[in-house]
């Protein structure tokens, strides 16, 4: 049963998220990942198979598959 690690809500509908990770420092963008994402809040969940998936493309057998520019903010 899902239940949301940010809100407690229980109801998440299946969609497909991209995501950035900071891997050594540099940012890196996955998109198209299966998730279960909050109705309530719209947090991302993956499986444990999502995410070893997800490991091994930006670690072992990946290449991207394009280059696109990044907007950068701080509110420092």
């Amino acid at each position: 049963m899902f239940r949301c690690h940010v809100c407690g809500n229980t109801t998440a509908k299946s969609d497909f998220v991209s995501e950035v990770f900071v891997i050594d420092g540099r940012r890196v963008l996955v998109e198209h990942i299966p998730a279960q994402v909050c109705e309530r809040c719209g947090e991302a969940t993956f499986s444990r198979e999502t995410t070893e998936r997800v490991r091994r493309l930006i670690h072992e057998e990946g290449r991207p598959s394009k280059t696109v520019p990044l907007d950068v903010f701080a509110l420092a």
